[in-house]
């Protein structure tokens, strides 16, 4: 990587990747890393700058992840966040204490705009607070540049060695002009000019696949979903011909997506690609047979996707690699390192302990999915497939409660696609960031004509989001909401009830499940 660096360390935060998206924001790459990170490692990188994340312990606690103080005597710029921020003055002969009152969400903050950190910011902002320490001393050199009613240290600095710190989170969108202070970090506290853009990352992941991969084959898990796509065309400009991708037909997908997944990377496609289609809807569905627990339903489903790869490989004989479209979100829900497990995803947490491949790549693992859709379009694929709706790996097995079953299936696939229909005739497909219908494991007792029904209720989902961290019910217009829930009981057989799920994330997933 020739770009100028800054790396995060992490200490075990929720919104740790955050970081890193929003210092790419602004055109300056980032890494984040382990808070075990050895400092000779970190000399050989080189960073611009070192930012300390949030995380859910107390500096004093006695197994709490901290980094030696020799990381701050590099004379690299520090930012340090939240935890971060009482690790800086925890390290520096601070004082950190138990708050007498936590903050917990949008906090008024008063800023001292004389702090390179807080250049052309307002006076008074709204931040994202989640703390129930606080920096009670700050360490000599320091001052104190910005303070909330209950917060007297809400930031500190030392110019001369170029130290700062938050106490709130700058990096979430809760924080007004969060990114202008990440921006006033790289640019006026570490010097960057940044000069790394997504096509540098496409150029970077393509010469590093290629080194990687050898004279290798390689076998990609394609889904016809936006990140195992990009994944795939990224492999194929890397490797050519050694790729194969395999696409599993498990029977969980939306309505005819199979037929089009082929339509676009099979041989009548664009892309030069061997393309192998397995028809596999009766093998996952006895797999599933009577299971309930979405933990286990995603395990299973993991774990017979990579036994479908391994049966292919060894068709085409000696695959030394598994591609996947694993994105960031995917890896920090599934609670990898220290942060919580909040649900495992077919290719992170789902896996099973022994694969038969010598490695996975996963070369999107890093970016969020608007970063994924910017290296699309870097890389050529058409609009349409690149803004398309983002489908979970495990499918609609996620998408219906309880038990699945092919009628099951069937149903969901059916009111999905009409509610798809009528969002996308009301011009609403490209401001959403994500939306589906769901099948719930409630039946309730309707009327249609002069009969009594006894059917199950569809839940229908929509959301506004730009990294998938973080999301907002949308405000579907009610017209559109009583068409689609009108068609939906009229013509999916089945379903006699509609509701629509107004919950944010958090406290929910974005998924039903």
């Amino acid at each position: 990587m020739d770009n100028e660096l800054v790396i995060v360390l992490d200490f075990g935060g929720q919104y740790n990747q955050l970081i890193a998206r929003r210092v790419r924001e602004c055109n300056v790459y980032c890494e984040v890393h382990p808070y075990t990170l050895g400092i000779e490692k970190i000399k050989e990188m080189k960073p611009k700058g070192i930012i300390f994340t949030g995380g859910p312990d107390s500096v004093y606690g006695e197994k709490s992840p901290r980094c030696g103080k020799e990381v701050l005597e590099l004379g690299i710029p520090v930012l340090g966040i939240c935890y971060g921020a009482q690790l800086m003055a925890y390290l520096l002969g601070g004082q950190v204490k138990t708050a007498p009152v936590s903050e917990f969400g949008k906090t008024e903050v008063k800023i001292d705009i004389s702090s390179d950190l807080f250049h052309n910011v307002s006076t008074d902002i709204i931040a994202w607070m989640s703390h129930t320490d606080y920096i009670a001393e700050v360490p000599e050199g320091f001052r104190i540049c910005a303070s909330t009613p209950v917060c007297p240290v809400a930031a500190m600095e030392y110019k001369e060695k170029r130290f700062y710190a938050t106490q709130f989170h700058p990096e979430v969108m809760h924080t007004q002009e969060g990114t202008k202070i990440l921006s006033n970090f790289v640019y006026n506290v570490c010097g960057c000019n940044g000069s790394w853009k997504m096509s540098s990352f496409v150029e970077d992941a393509i010469k590093s696949l290629r080194e990687k991969a050898g004279k290798g084959k390689v076998l990609c898990a394609l889904s016809g979903g936006v990140d195992s796509s990009v994944a795939a065309v990224l492999l194929s400009k890397a490797v050519g011909k050694q790729l194969t991708c395999v696409f599993a037909d498990h029977g969980l997908l939306r309505k005819n997506e199979g037929d089009e997944v082929e339509a676009v990377f099979g041989p009548e496609g664009p892309y030069d690609l061997n393309f192998i289609r397995v028809n596999c809807q009766e093998r996952f569905y006895e797999k599933l047979k009577g299971i309930t627990e979405p933990e286990q339903k995603r395990r299973i489903i993991g774990e017979e996707f990579i036994r479908v790869f391994e049966e292919e490989a060894k068709k085409i004989g000696a695959v030394d690699f598994l591609v996947q479209g694993t994105i960031y979100p995917d890896v920090i829900e599934s609670g990898l390192g220290k942060s919580a497990v909040i649900k495992s995803h077919h290719n992170v947490g789902g896996l099973p302990d022994c694969v038969d491949f010598k490695e996975i790549i996963e070369p999107l693992r890093m970016l969020f999915k608007d970063e994924v859709r910017k290296a699309g379009i870097e890389l050529g694929i058409p609009e349409n497939l690149v803004f398309r709706q983002p489908f979970p790996g495990p499918g609609l097995g996620i998408r219906i409660i309880g038990e699945v079953t092919a009628e099951k299936c069937h149903i969901v696939q059916e009111a999905d696609a009409i509610y798809r229909e009528e969002i996308a005739k009301a011009g609403l497909d490209r401001d959403l960031g994500q939306y589906f219908a769901a099948l719930t494991n409630m039946r309730s007792v309707g009327v249609m004509g002069d009969g009594r029904t006894y059917d199950y209720a569809v839940v229908l989902r929509a959301v506004n989001t730009s990294d998938f961290m973080t999301a907002e019910p949308a405000r579907i217009p009610w017209e559109v909401l009583e068409k689609a829930a009108s068609r939906i009981v009229n013509e999916v057989k089945g379903v006699n009830r509609v509701l629509y799920d107004c919950t944010g994330k958090p406290p929910a997933t974005i998924e039903f499940e």
